[in-house]
């Protein structure tokens, strides 16, 4: 149901008043004003409304309250080490936390280095737009860790499985579909030969950005014999022929 602008902010105004009349705080930003729309979880914060509903503004510093700007991040690089086991993150620089912990941890790390900002538009389940600015520090190093272990763990098609079901499973669970049969079997697909995401991964933060420094595993599916430029046994020019001459025939095939 949608309420028009004054009827909305009678509402909020009743919603305060009674708070007040109740001793529950509310919150103000940091120039004493009623607070943006804020949802905030340990994984993220979301803030909405106000100078933000419209896309030409940009967003006020003072908003954000788990990131410093990238430009005020430090001047020196931060190196961590993730370890992940079955897929699951399990320790930061070789120290093993729970996952509330961990991701307690590199909120901290990755917002003093000013990772993890995103201001974007979505198109929400109802079908309007709505911008938002989002900080999500630790996840977004997380994302970036795990991917970079599944890049020398995953063969080719469990790889490309997971890249064809993720934005359809991304959006069931966005629209609330999490119990639903569907996202069930997607995640069968995306949980196929998760045992095989073990390794470390060593990454290089440094205001707003994330480098790769490293990829160690000792899953086989990456094979340093087998894509060494140099000359090896394990090369075979006759197998290579077959393969361009097999793959040339599927190009007149319908």
């Amino acid at each position: 149901m949608f309420f028009r602008k004054d009827a909305e902010l009678r509402y909020l105004h009743a919603l305060i008043e009674n708070a007040k009349k109740k001793g529950i705080p509310i919150p103000k930003d940091k120039k004493g004003a009623p607070p943006f729309s804020v949802d905030d979880n340990i994984f993220h914060t979301s803030t909405e409304g106000k100078v933000l509903e419209n896309p030409k503004n940009s967003p006020p510093e003072f908003i954000f309250q788990r990131t410093v700007s990238p430009e005020k991040a430090p001047n020196k690089k931060t190196k961590i080490k993730i370890t992940f086991k079955n897929s699951d993150p399990i320790a930061i620089n070789g120290k093993k936390l729970s996952p509330e912990k961990l991701l307690e941890k590199l909120n901290l790390i990755a917002g003093k280095n000013g990772i993890g900002r995103v201001d974007l538009v979505e198109n929400r389940f109802i079908g309007i737009k709505s911008r938002g600015v989002y900080e999500t520090p630790g996840g977004t190093v997380l994302y970036v860790a795990h991917r970079a272990m599944e890049s020398v763990t995953l063969d080719k098609q469990t790889a490309h499985d997971k890249e064809r079901v993720m934005p359809e499973y991304a959006e069931l669970v966005y629209n609330g579909y999490w119990f639903s049969k569907k996202r069930v079997n997607l995640q069968k697909i995306i949980d196929k030969k998760r045992n095989q995401v073990s390794g470390d991964v060593v990454l290089s933060l440094y205001k707003g950005n994330i480098v790769i420094v490293s990829r160690r595993t000792k899953n086989r599916a990456y094979s340093m014999k087998k894509v060494s430029f140099e000359e090896n046994k394990s090369f075979n020019k006759s197998k290579v022929e077959k393969f361009i001459k097999y793959h040339s025939k599927q190009l007149y095939k319908s």
